[in-house]
C-alpha cells in the first residue's frame, strides 16, 4: 500500500503530542517527517532520517499501537528505510 508525501504529513501534523519515555526520549512522530521521500518513494533515506530514526526507535512500539500512523510506520517501505538505516523495527 502506497501512501504519498502529503498523506504522511497530514498523519504526523495530527500526532503533534508528545509523550516522554523513561529513557528520557521525547516520541514525536512529527521527527520521522525527515524520512518522509524514503518511505513515500525508491529513494534511499538520507543521513538525517538515519538519525532521527535512530532517536525515535524506544517510540516505534507505541507508534504501532496508534491506527493513525500503523499503516505508515509498518509499510515495507519503512521496515526497508529502517533496516537500510541499520535500525531494524523492534520486536513489540
Amino acid at each position: 500500500m502506497k501512501f504519498s508525501y502529503v498523506t504522511f504529513c497530514i498523519v504526523l501534523t495530527l500526532l503533534l503530542a508528545k509523550t516522554e519515555l523513561s529513557m528520557g526520549v521525547t516520541c514525536n512522530a512529527l521527527q520521522l517527517i525527515a524520512c518522509a521521500n524514503a518511505i513515500t518513494s525508491s529513494n534511499p533515506p538520507s543521513a538525517i532520517c538515519c538519525s532521527k530514526l535512530k532517536e525515535q526507535k524506544p517510540c516505534l512500539c507505541q507508534y504501532l499501537k496508534d491506527p493513525n500512523l500503523k499503516k505508515l510506520v509498518n509499510s515495507p517501505n519503512a521496515i526497508k528505510v529502517a533496516d537500510t538505516c541499520g535500525s531494524p523495527f523492534p520486536i513489540c
